[in-house]
């Protein structure tokens, strides 16, 4: 059981192993999914896959694996036996209820005459006897008056259906597709140097074992530095009106740097980064940070990421007064190209979609500020800019 299934993750590269593959068909025997695809998902998923990372591949491999299943025949002859099916049944039914499904011709024929209704249904039907529908007295369908029919779908009344049969699609994961905080986070990891340099506090394994052996079984407990991120991260987020829509995914954004980076500074900024920008925005007026003061304070050796949607007139970023609350004495452009100057790795992260970029004139001048390294805030353009940032 399930032997095609586990061939399917080991082609896409989820890295199961026939331990793994035991303990879900143990699982299953135990019942803890029966004739529940979600409920399958998940616990082959838990049983399947250790590392979150191939949750991805996983749901491809799952979707390849159960595309098409779309019949009780095929259910039935890939995830239950059909004797299971039927003792499953008859367990939950009382000796009356077992009598009516006999007056039907038994649960062969109940299955037999769904199939061919199934085949039959093409459009949706409410009331009546005849089809699979909805509040009629058809065995077949959902919130209708058949005591021992076959469910589908929708919610039960009575709760006597002999058989709840729901479909759910699993499609294809898109790496254009918005962020979730675990996905950023993942993507984020590309941008990683890892260094051990601070006081000995965190247990070493290793060591201890090495040291306990050279002295002839004598326990000596070892100590090593925590090994931490050393990349160093400079982050400055656009808070613009043209920005609101986007909020979410810049906090998903936020929270996710906040974790990986142990050296990370953020900034916020309005349309364009001038003369100065601000850590908190609800004292932005009165607490400013110079722009001048971040250039000379934080080495040349941080990545810098902005993150934006550079949708703005052209002028607030080449004309000096360009800026749309105050009066910027230099052009943002200006600014920008000291920026570069300073620090060699710096990106523009932009949720709008790439393919609308080429008819935003503003866009495509902050593309040009920043050497072209503008990427779209989706799963592949967060990982292309964390390994251009890692180089």
């Amino acid at each position: 059981m399930f032997i095609s299934l586990f061939n399917t993750l080991k082609s896409t590269g989820v890295p199961c192993t026939l331990r793994e593959l035991l303990d879900l068909v143990s699982a299953v025997e135990k019942k803890l999914a029966f004739a529940n695809m979600q409920d399958f998902y998940y616990l082959s998923r838990a049983a399947l896959v250790k590392d979150e990372k191939h949750y991805d591949k996983f749901d491809r491999a799952f979707d390849i694996y159960f595309k098409g299943i779309e019949s009780i025949d095929d259910i039935l002859e890939m995830l239950i036996p059909e004797e299971w099916l039927k003792a499953e049944f008859e367990k939950y039914l009382t000796d009356e209820e077992l009598e009516k499904i006999k007056s039907l011709g038994g649960l062969e024929k109940l299955l037999d005459e769904f199939k061919k209704r199934m085949k039959e249904q093409e459009e949706n039907h409410e009331g009546g006897n005849k089809w699979v529908g909805t509040e009629g007295t058809s065995p077949f369908g959902n919130s209708g008056d058949h005591p021992e029919g076959i469910r589908v779908g929708g919610e039960g009344k009575k709760g006597k259906a002999v058989k709840v049969w729901e479909n759910r699609n699993f499609r294809n994961l898109d790496d254009s597709v918005e962020l979730g905080t675990r996905n950023i986070k993942i993507a984020l990891r590309r941008l990683r140097k890892f260094i051990r340099d601070s006081a000995n506090e965190e247990f070493d394994l290793d060591g201890t074992i090495s040291h306990t052996a050279k002295k002839a079984g004598m326990l000596d407990i070892r100590y090593q530095p925590e090994k931490r991120n050393a990349i160093k991260v400079l982050a400055f987020f656009d808070v613009g009106g043209s920005m609101d829509p986007h909020i979410k995914i810049c906090e998903e954004l936020f929270s996710a740097c906040k974790t990986e980076f142990k050296n990370l500074e953020y900034f916020y900024f309005h349309n364009f980064i001038y003369e100065s920008i601000w850590k908190d925005n609800r004292r932005r007026q009165r607490e400013r940070v110079l722009t001048e003061d971040i250039m000379r304070t934080y080495s040349s050796d941080y990545r810098v990421i902005f993150v934006g949607d550079a949708t703005m007139a052209p002028y607030e970023i080449t004309n000096p007064g360009g800026s749309i609350e105050h009066w910027n004495e230099e052009a943002g452009a200006l600014w920008m190209k000291r920026m570069t100057e300073v620090y060699e790795k710096v990106i523009w992260l932009n949720p709008v979609p790439s393919d609308h970029w080429e008819y935003s004139a503003s866009v495509e001048l902050t593309r040009s500020l920043v050497e072209d390294n503008m990427f779209p805030l989706t799963i592949r353009g967060l990982e292309e800019s964390m390994t251009f940032l890692s180089k």
